[in-house]
């Protein structure tokens, strides 16, 4: 359990000097309590504070890294149970299980072109999971050497026998790799392979109770990097069980679930298994492992983690400048929208939908749309004229015309005023756009 802010108070020099950013130390004391700071932000505390607040200062889920260099994964180290409170901060990672019963490489070459562009953000699975379904440690070691051979992500050696695991974990322990799992009959071995190869460890048990049972005794061996399963399978099982340590760690400072968790699917039908999986991403699986390799399977599920671990605070835009659509000359059509990336990217589609060499001068709107930039002002006939002048339309247009939206015919004659140049009103909706296209500049 951690520490009240009373408790933290008393370790803290009282000085109320106010340098941490808190008006008090009591009130900084109360901050650190819930998770809301840090106590490095304390500039007077003593190293005798320090160690006997490290429980309190310490983040409620233990941050874990698997995989190496640019293909390291981040899990846990996060403070909230619901984003619009703060934000989440390491989205959960999406794990491909390979079988070492299968075509080992190929599938692993597979797995590695998984990547998909969508509204200009890059998606990409970021682990691929090999498991020992075979029982033969030799085979189990082939597969683990040949999916390494075919992908730099961050891998999960899945094997409960610890003789199986110790066959294949030294061939790829520069690659730190998440060791699956310790259970109630194999943990003590299965520590001393973590801590020989420095890998971290997966913890399971039968139920909570068991998995927190099982964490206290690896503590006590000295052993602190692992990623946690409840051991359930069934999806209301497992939403509970995740929802359940997530609450105790990050409102009850519990420390034996203060660490990521793992989730695995259990559904057979590929589209089943992807809503399933996006439960588990949603509440509150730091991995979730799981069959499907199809791009078209794998897409909404990438695309939903996207939008939950997204800043609320921060929507997603596009760079706001002047883009090229085909191959425009002076004479092109300029369109005008917002930065808003969705915004953005429906009237990029369309206007390449004309099949007319154009332009679109994103404007700097703070990533809102249309109707919300104009109702704040943000997206008004000043703004659109001196990002027309940053862009140098110019001297890059010689017709003298810009598109706006219909939704916003009204800055027409104020925008002619502020840049000089013909205001033409376009569709409300982009779908309208390539119509508007041929009509008027064919």
């Amino acid at each position: 359990m951690g520490l009240t802010g009373l408790e933290i108070f008393k370790h803290l020099p009282k000085t109320n000097c106010k340098e941490c950013g808190s008006p008090t130390c009591l009130a900084f004391a109360m901050a650190l309590a819930s998770g809301k700071a840090s106590l490095d932000a304390c500039p007077y505390v003593s190293e005798e504070a320090k160690a006997a607040l490290d429980s309190a200062s310490a983040p409620p889920i233990k941050l874990v890294k698997v995989g190496a260099g640019d293909h390291a994964v981040e899990l846990g180290d996060e403070t909230e149970l619901f984003r619009h409170d703060k934000r989440f901060f390491h989205p959960t990672s999406i794990a491909v299980l390979i079988s070492d019963t299968e075509d080992a490489a190929a599938s692993a070459e597979l797995f590695d072109a998984l990547e998909f562009d969508r509204v200009g953000l890059h998606y990409v699975t970021d682990m691929v999971a090999v498991q020992c379904a075979s029982g033969d440690a030799a085979k189990f070691k082939a597969a683990v050497e040949a999916v390494a051979g075919k992908t730099q992500k961050a891998m999960i050696l899945i094997a409960e026998d610890p003789a199986v695991m110790e066959a294949a974990l030294p061939a790829v322990k520069d690659r730190n790799p998440l060791v699956y799992a310790a259970n109630a009959g194999n943990y003590e071995k299965m520590v001393e392979l973590a801590k020989a190869n420095n890998c971290p460890l997966a913890v399971k048990g039968k139920d909570l109770n068991e998995t927190a049972e099982l964490v206290e005794k690896i503590v006590a061996l000295g052993y602190k990097e692992l990623v946690l399963d409840s051991g359930a399978r069934e999806t209301s099982k497992v939403l509970a069980d995740l929802t359940q340590m997530r609450r105790l760690a990050v409102r009850k400072k519990y420390r034996p679930f203060g660490y990521p968790t793992i989730a695995f699917t259990s559904k057979e039908n590929a589209q089943e298994e992807i809503l399933q999986a996006g439960v588990y991403v949603s509440k509150y699986a730091s991995i979730v492992v799981l069959k499907a390799r199809e791009k078209q399977q794998l897409l909404p599920l990438l695309a939903w983690r996207q939008n939950l671990f997204t800043d609320p605070q921060k929507p997603i835009a596009v760079e706001p400048k002047l883009y090229d659509v085909g191959e425009p000359d002076e004479n092109s059509p300029v369109y005008v929208t917002t930065n808003f990336s969705l915004t953005y990217f429906i009237v990029e589609g369309e206007v390449e939908g004309s099949r007319i060499p154009s332009r679109i001068l994103s404007v700097d709107t703070g990533g809102v749309s249309v109707l919300t930039a104009y109702a704040d002002n943000k997206f008004s006939a000043e703004t659109i004229a001196a990002a027309m002048k940053k862009a140098g339309l110019d001297e890059k247009v010689k017709h003298r015309q810009i598109v706006i939206p219909g939704h916003v015919a009204v800055l027409k004659g104020a925008l002619e005023e502020a840049s000089g140049w013909e205001v033409l009103v376009g569709p409300r909706e982009a779908s309208g756009i390539p119509k508007f296209a041929k009509e008027r500049f064919a």
